[in-house]
């Protein structure tokens, strides 16, 4: 991709920043793009909708998955003015972009950053343990069946 395409690219996401600033949220923004071509466009809302989740990269692959009527984006790619959070870095892996760019790094909210507390996981072993298994072993099989018919 040519250096003009990122400098495109990157003054949409900017241009979805700015957005963001006027409404009083942490001015950042996101586009995704599909063949060199723009799909999706968002910025954060997170006081608007008093949600954590309304992070514009969230929003914005909600946006691009909708318009190509798949929750799997393969080929493209998100562009965002700021690092992506944890979450946002995980949702753009489990929807299958390509790839990630941003501006500025996040040394205290980025993917990597100081701000994350370790969270205690446990898996606890219980009777319904086993129900819980043969649940999703049985959707998964149900899944699997319907695609070879």
């Amino acid at each position: 991709m040519s250096s003009e395409l990122y400098k495109k690219f990157f003054k949409a996401a900017l241009v979805e920043a700015g957005k963001a600033f006027k409404k009083n949220e942490v001015p950042i923004g996101a586009v995704v793009v599909k063949n060199e071509k723009i799909i999706a466009r968002a910025h954060n809302l997170t006081e608007k909708k008093g949600n954590f989740l309304a992070h514009a990269e969230i929003l914005c692959i909600e946006k691009a998955a909708k318009k190509l009527k798949t929750k799997y984006l393969k080929d493209c790619e998100i562009f965002i003015t700021l690092e992506p959070c944890r979450m946002c870095e995980a949702a753009a892996s489990l929807s299958r972009i390509e790839s990630i760019h941003y501006l500025i790094g996040s040394e205290k909210f980025g993917a990597s950053g100081k701000a994350y507390k370790q969270i205690s996981l446990s898996e606890q072993k219980l009777e319904s343990s086993e129900e819980s298994r043969k649940l999703l072993q049985d959707f998964f099989k149900k899944k699997r069946y319907a695609k070879k018919r």
